[in-house]
């Protein structure tokens, strides 16, 4: 219910303040977004398999959008930004279709 709660709060506040991302910051603004959806489709697939860690969720929300902008920014710095960026969204896209197919599977039983 907080969790909710929290999203419809911050779809309100995003939609009245129109926050603006920095010029610097974003290259890595969809790559952060992709690595924090593979987070939530993990999670909501541990939680329907009984699984739900709310430390491991957290931890692994973070490190997925930590590690992904890292790997964005140190493509920019070898100049292959393009490639790195694409393999990131590759990676984390199979992830969030594996994710998904699950969840599909285990509410729909299809």
């Amino acid at each position: 219910m907080i969790a909710v709660l929290a999203l419809i709060v911050g779809v309100v506040l995003g939609v009245v303040l129109n926050p603006t991302v920095p010029d610097a910051l974003q290259p890595y603004l969809p790559i952060a977004v992709v690595a924090a959806l593979d987070a939530v489709f993990g999670g909501v697939r541990a939680k329907l398999d009984g699984i739900f860690d709310d430390k491991q969720f957290v931890i692994s929300f973070i490190s997925n959008v930590l590690v992904a902008a890292f790997i964005v920014y140190l493509g920019d710095k070898l100049g292959v930004g393009a490639q790195l960026s694409t393999g990131v969204v590759v990676v984390l896209g199979v992830r969030i279709f594996g994710n998904v197919a699950a969840i599909r599977r285990r509410l729909f039983k299809a």
